[in-house]
């Protein structure tokens, strides 16, 4: 009967089926951010334009051997921007999504370890920030300290700290009354120590997932802000902003768009997939 039941469809093949297709997928998307990455660090050095540079003579032009993207409404060459925008928003997308980590992990620490007033402080601040629709706190931040990359990181830092700060609460509110916490208070181990070596470790292993995965929204929320204008200013580098440049454009010069968009989906794509897999591996 067991010989049987392992040959029905499904029974077995099912997850070695999921395991294997995330594996490849986790693959993939590695190589999609690893490339991105080098390509943020290597790639304006290697650009055969500068991206600042207009030429209004040649402006709108067809992708050639010269200008391999072809050039936007300014004479920019659209391949140059493309590779030096990927720095801008790669750094803003990593950025954006790190300092409400460690934000959002060192008050989500405090409030469970200590609790008491410092768990209720902490609380409601998460109420008051999730009171909120996020991007309409995001445009209101924006608003007041003016468009730009220091607000934009200020902005994702205010309101994105609330889900690690949530998430690490709970894991360390779960951990911290273990045998071997309770062992290291009583050998007299500082509290400071207790959470670095003992408690951040079970957490870092739960929010590295969705660390990975803001990246993806801080990517996809620069790029939304910066078509409206809220983001990244000209003339720097940046596919939102060349998007919206490239709309007017977009019926006969269809490429001005179509590049930064798809560099704005494949990224978002890849560290996707890098999430769904480390999604797997910690449930």
């Amino acid at each position: 009967m067991s010989d049987m039941t392992a040959n029905l469809p499904g029974s077995v093949t099912a997850p070695a089926t999921k395991t294997t297709g995330s594996r490849l997928g986790f693959r993939i998307g590695l190589t999609i951010v690893g490339v991105a990455i080098v390509v943020a660090i290597v790639g304006p050095y290697l650009v055969p334009h500068d991206p600042y540079q207009q030429d209004l003579v040649n402006r709108l032009a067809a992708p050639s051997g010269e200008h391999w993207l072809g050039t936007d409404a300014l004479g920019r060459d659209v391949f140059s921007r493309l590779v030096a925008a990927t720095r801008v928003d790669l750094g803003v997308g990593i950025l954006g999504a790190l300092f409400p980590f460690l934000l959002g992990t060192l008050l989500g620490c405090v409030a469970a370890y200590f609790g008491s007033i410092w768990d209720a402080i902490v609380m409601r601040l998460t109420d008051l920030v999730l009171a909120f629709p996020v991007y309409v706190l995001i445009i209101t931040l924006i608003a007041v300290g003016g468009s730009g990359t220091r607000t934009l990181l200020i902005a994702f830092t205010a309101v994105g700290w609330v889900g690690y700060a949530r998430l690490v609460r709970s894991v360390v509110l779960r951990v911290k009354n273990e045998d071997y916490i309770s062992a290291a208070r009583l050998g007299g181990v500082s509290h400071g120590r207790i959470m670095v070596r003992h408690l951040l470790p079970n957490v870092l292993r739960s929010s590295l997932t969705l660390l990975v995965t803001d990246v993806m929204f801080v990517l996809l929320g620069l790029a939304s802000f910066s078509y409206l204008g809220l983001g990244i200013q000209p003339p720097t580098p940046d596919w939102g902003a060349m998007i919206a440049d490239a709309q007017p454009y977009m019926q006969q010069q269809w490429w001005l768009i179509a590049a930064p968009g798809a560099m704005v989906a494949l990224v978002g794509s890849g560290l996707m997939l890098i999430g769904e897999r480390l999604d797997d591996r910690t449930h």
